[in-house]
């Protein structure tokens, strides 16, 4: 067998361009707003989305569960704006996503099948209390953010919605993520030492 035909380890995006990532769709939503309108920036903004998506699965080979579910309502809700001129659907689509995450999760942690350790991915590894408190957290946090969003774009102008989701977003997940660094320290899963058996 050669070299070439041995498969090769799933490659890891680095947490740093994972986040680039994702704000480079938001910052061209900001700009193309600010420059053409609301309809040009839902138009950049699916582009940008859709490339960012292909970047991922050329760089890992994969593409996580909430990147593809997000983007896929971007394509719907952006195409909806975009032919009915109506820019109502991209400033639900915050709402949509936060709001279906949020039930997933707490859905799933009460039928006892908690999601989060699949949007984790292997990263970490908690204790069953504690992937149940970190999915408590996460799945109130997304629906807080679905109500926030809901109030900015109904109570305020456009520019400021746009304002928000490009720089509010973004930040405040970042916060609450590295907010939940001593929980998960405390209830990581230490794994055992290996015991190394005589030759």
């Amino acid at each position: 067998m050669t070299d070439a035909a041995v498969e090769k380890p799933a490659r890891k995006i680095s947490p740093g361009l994972k986040i680039a990532l994702e704000l480079g769709p938001l910052v061209l939503f900001f700009v193309g707003n600010s420059y053409g309108g609301i309809y040009m920036a839902t138009g950049l903004f699916m582009v940008a989305t859709l490339a960012a998506l292909a970047a991922m699965w050329l760089l890992a080979r994969r593409i996580a569960v909430m990147p593809l579910v997000s983007a896929l309502v971007v394509v719907v809700f952006g195409t909806l704006t975009l032919v009915l001129q109506d820019d109502h659907f991209i400033k639900l689509k915050p709402t949509l996503v936060n709001a279906l995450f949020g039930v997933a999760l707490l859905g799933g942690l009460a039928l006892r099948k908690p999601l989060l350790p699949y949007v984790f991915d292997g990263m970490v590894q908690l204790t069953e209390t504690g992937w149940r408190i970190l999915t408590l957290r996460w799945g109130a946090f997304f629906l807080v953010m679905a109500v926030v969003n809901e109030i900015v774009w109904r109570n305020f102008s456009t520019d400021t919605w746009v304002s928000f989701k490009t720089f509010g977003y973004l930040p405040l997940t970042i916060l609450f993520a590295l907010a939940q660094a001593p929980l998960m320290s405390r209830y990581e899963l230490k794994a055992p030492e290996a015991q190394e058996t005589p030759r």
